[in-house]
C-alpha cells in the first residue's frame, strides 16, 4: 500500500490535488513548492515534468511547459530535485507527464528511480491502456507505482470497466475532452456523464481534473466525486511577485 492508497483509505470526501510544472518560475522550487502546498493543506500533489509537444495541455500550462525546459528541466533535474522531497514532503506525489521523454529515459529505470525518491504514482495521458497492460504494468506493480488513467466523457463503459480493474488508487475523471485551463461546465450532458460514472460504482475513488480553478467549481465536482484537481490556476500564481507566500490563501480559497 503505498501513500495514495493510504490516502483514500483515511478520507474519502473532497480530497484536493495541486498539479504544477517542475521548473517552472524557476529551477530548484520543486521541493519548496510541494512543502509548502502540504502545509497550507492540499491532500497530495502532480508535480508535472515538461514536454515539448503536450497534446492535454492548455495555454497556461503549456507556458509553464516551455519556461521550464528553458530553465533546464529536465528528468535528470527534476529526479535530482526530488532527492530532498522525503526529508520535507509526506503527502502523496505524484509525475505526470508524456511517454516520449519516459521512453527515451528508459521505462523500467523511469520506475524504479521514481519509485526510489518516494514517488507515489504516475499519470501519463498518452500511454495507451493495451500497452501499459502488456508491457510495462510490471514495471509500475514491481516498484509499487500507481498508473492513473484518464476517463473522457466519451469513454466507453467497456473500457471504464477495463481502467478500474487496472487501476489500483483512483482514476482521473476529466471535466471535459478538451484542454487544461477552462472552467467547470456543467451542461446537462456532463452532468450526466458524471451521474453514469458514480452510478458504475467502481472500485477505485475518482478525481475530477480540467476547469476546477476556485471553491465553487471544486465543491461542485465533490458532489460527483472524492476529490478535484486544481491546475492552471495554481500555475498562474507561481507566475506573480512573492508566489510563494501566497500559497496558503490560495490553499484555503479553493476549500
Amino acid at each position: 500500500m503505498n501513500r495514495l492508497n493510504q490516502l483514500f483509505a483515511a478520507k474519502k470526501n473532497n480530497l484536493l490535488s495541486i498539479y504544477y510544472t517542475a521548473g517552472y518560475p524557476a529551477l530548484n522550487t520543486t521541493v519548496d513548492i510541494a512543502e509548502a502546498l502540504e502545509k497550507a493543506g492540499a491532500d497530495f500533489l502532480e508535480v508535472g515534468f515538461p514536454y515539448s509537444d503536450p497534446v492535454a495541455d492548455g495555454p497556461t500550462i503549456q507556458h509553464s511547459s516551455e519556461q521550464a525546459l528553458i530553465n533546464g528541466m529536465t528528468l535528470d533535474h527534476l529526479f535530482g530535485e526530488l532527492t530532498e522531497l522525503r526529508k520535507r514532503v509526506t503527502i502523496p506525489i505524484l509525475l505526470m507527464g508524456y511517454f516520449n521523454p519516459i521512453v527515451q529515459y528508459g521505462i523500467e529505470r523511469f520506475c524504479k528511480k521514481a519509485a526510489e525518491l518516494g514517488v507515489d504514482g504516475v499519470i501519463v495521458p498518452d500511454l495507451p491502456m493495451y500497452e501499459y497492460e502488456a508491457l510495462y504494468s510490471a514495471h509500475f506493480i514491481n516498484n509499487n507505482l500507481s498508473n492513473i488513467f484518464l476517463v473522457t466523457p466519451q469513454t466507453s463503459p467497456d473500457r471504464i470497466r477495463k481502467i478500474d480493474e487496472l487501476s489500483n488508487s483512483f482514476i482521473y475523471l476529466l471535466s471535459s475532452s478538451s484542454i487544461t485551463g477552462g472552467s467547470l461546465q456543467l451542461t446537462n450532458s456532463i452532468e450526466d456523464y458524471y451521474k453514469r460514472i458514480k452510478a458504475m460504482d467502481l472500485k477505485n475513488p475518482t478525481i475530477i481534473g480540467f476547469g476546477i480553478s476556485d471553491n465553487a467549481t471544486f465543491k461542485k465536482a465533490c458532489e460527483y466525486a472524492n476529490g478535484a484537481i486544481v491546475g492552471s490556476k495554481f500555475v498562474k500564481l507561481l507566475a506573480e511577485q512573492d508566489y510563494m507566500s501566497k500559497i496558503p490563501a490560495f490553499i484555503q480559497s479553493i476549500r
